[in-house]
């Protein structure tokens, strides 16, 4: 170890040197290097190689939902919907959705970095249950292919919310098989959620007290809350809807003595929570990337762990903000709409204390900083225009039409995407052990900031106007900002393609990467990239305070 890695180790949190004694050829080998055969890779419980494992399957499913998204952005091209068949289309954004929100953006960040980065984090050396944790993936991996079935039996057109009755009286679509495969993956949800918790609460490495947790670590723990609390709510909604379906139990139809409101209650109640499973995760990327990439210790660090927990508490409380023009009483409306603007301030909080943090910090501007700012001036927008759906006046107007669309995006995409591209460039060294050309990550940020609102910044207009969503045959006058949508959906396809191949590139020819690249703090930069198999030579201990960059800046 050179004398510039030995301070850096030091600076980074007093990790431990290995004894001069111990050699490289009796080091443990590093995690990817350990076993190299497709069956120590399918029957591992190593929590690392269980990450990996997710990402190469949510990146598969994020291929076919973005494929989904193309065509539908096809089809609007041309005002009298000649491109597909109503079926089709119906069938292209119901795919769309089901794909994209049930096996990319719900897993996404949890799954992949919550899997591989958290354990290091607060140094343990694998999750609490390691078996259980396999189990999740392989619970994973079958339900999503199991509704991808739908799309080769024929699809499924109830869009991703499955709305009583037509989902159980009226669709001639294959619904049983996607219902089923949704069902099922929400167990993987929950033994992810309990898998994390207990490890946060049992395995954290001495002198790792809960104000010295990363705030990664926090939203972790938020966002797993969650999992446990509301996924059995959604988990027995769709399997009363699939009773109803099948055997015409009177649950929601109305022909049946059932209630559709019912279900919609049921369904955001869960549906809701859901926007921060997607959410907090990535609020939690960015606090680790911005104090890294600003030199500086994060601003209001307890603020921002109270406001992870104050948002996952919150957003229980607001699932009729969803509901406001289907007769529910004008004090229900008030309450919930008062209640909407309560989440905002959270929010805020995280969103002034990134900024703070960026204040006056040494900034430097590489790829997973430049995901970093996109991710924070989109969900300003996105956050914004949720303040508009959450006034009952506005809301009247804009309810279902491509208004709600774009505020969707910007918060789903906008945040929840860029935050997982920021993400994968801040630990793909970790990861890998290699490096990426930063040219072309650079390239890749931009073209996915500005293909990304040119795509999306028109809807509001749009919806401001009155184009109401899930249809693909509008008035003409729309169909230039329609073209402008779909122009703008191509560049986000190329800022997208872009990190799939340098980074696989980089697999091969990328430089080795040090243990810590980004001079970051955290236990997770102390250790090698990538990590041995027990994620550290020695056990760590813990006798520093999280994002303590006092060092740079007393040199500045």
């Amino acid at each position: 170890m050179s004398p510039s890695d030995t301070t850096l180790s030091r600076i980074a949190g007093g990790a431990r040197e290995p004894s001069p004694a111990r050699t490289t050829i009796d080091r443990e080998p590093d995690y990817l290097h350990d076993e190299h055969t497709l069956r120590s890779w399918l029957g591992t419980t190593d929590h690392k190689r269980i990450g990996i494992l997710y990402l190469l399957s949510i990146t598969f499913f994020f291929i076919i939902g973005a494929i989904a998204a193309g065509l539908i952005r096809l089809s609007l091209v041309v005002p009298n919907g000649t491109i597909f068949s109503n079926d089709t289309y119906n069938k292209l954004f119901t795919i769309h959705g089901v794909v994209m929100i049930w096996f990319f953006l719900i897993p996404s960040i949890p799954a992949t970095f919550g899997n591989f980065i958290m354990p290091i984090m607060i140094g343990a050396k694998d999750v609490a249950f390691p078996r259980l944790n396999r189990t999740s993936w392989y619970i994973f991996v079958g339900a999503s292919l199991f509704t991808l079935f739908t799309v080769v039996a024929g699809g499924v057109d109830t869009g991703w919310t499955f709305y009583a009755p037509f989902s159980t009286t009226f669709s001639n679509t294959w619904v049983v098989p996607a219902l089923i495969g949704v069902i099922v993956v929400g167990f993987s949800s929950i033994l992810t959620g309990l898998n994390f918790i207990v490890t946060i609460h049992t395995m954290r490495a001495p002198g790792m007290t809960w104000f010295r947790m990363p705030i990664f670590v926090w939203t972790m723990y938020a966002t797993s809350l969650i999992f446990l609390l509301a996924t059995p709510v959604i988990t027995i909604a769709l399997i009363l809807l699939l009773m109803e379906r099948a055997f015409h139990i009177g649950v929601f139809d109305p022909a049946l003595g059932g209630d559709p409101v019912l279900f919609e209650h049921l369904f955001w109640f869960y549906s809701h929570p859901a926007v921060y499973i997607m959410v907090l995760p990535g609020m939690g990327v960015i606090s680790e990337i911005v104090p890294a990439f600003a030199q500086k210790k994060l601003f209001g660090y307890r603020f921002v762990a109270y406001a992870s927990i104050g948002l996952a508490s919150l957003t229980f409380f607001v699932w009729g903000h969803h509901m406001f023009v289907n007769g529910e009483s004008e004090t229900s409306a008030v309450v919930f709409s008062v209640l909407s603007f309560a989440v905002a301030v959270p929010s805020a909080v995280k969103v002034y204390n990134w900024t703070a943090t960026i204040y006056k910090g040494s900034l430097k501007l590489d790829t997973p900083m430049l995901y970093a700012m996109g991710y924070i001036g989109l969900f300003v927008v996105g956050g914004l225009t949720g303040l508009f759906l959450a006034t009952l006046a506005v809301d009247e107007q804009v309810h279902d039409t491509y208004f709600v669309v774009a505020h969707f995006h910007y918060i789903m995409v906008g945040g929840t995407a860029l935050a997982f591209l920021g993400g994968l460039h801040y630990w793909w060294p970790k990861f890998t052990g290699r490096m990426y050309p930063e040219a072309w990550g650079r390239l890749s940020a931009f073209l996915v900031f500005i293909g990304f609102n040119t795509t999306f910044m028109p809807q509001f207009i749009l919806g401001y106007l009155g184009m109401p969503r899930r249809y693909h045959n509008y008035p003409p006058e729309f169909q230039i900002l329609n073209i402008l949508s779909s122009a703008g959906s191509l560049v986000l396809a190329l800022g997208y393609i872009f990190p799939m191949v340098y980074l696989l590139w980089s697999l091969r020819f990328g430089a080795r990467a040090p243990a810590n690249p980004w001079n970051a703090k955290g236990l997770e930069w102390t250790t090698s990239s990538p990590p041995p198999k027990h994620n550290f030579e020695t056990p760590p201990t813990v006798d520093f305070e999280p994002y303590d960059y006092s060092d740079r800046e007393a040199r500045v």
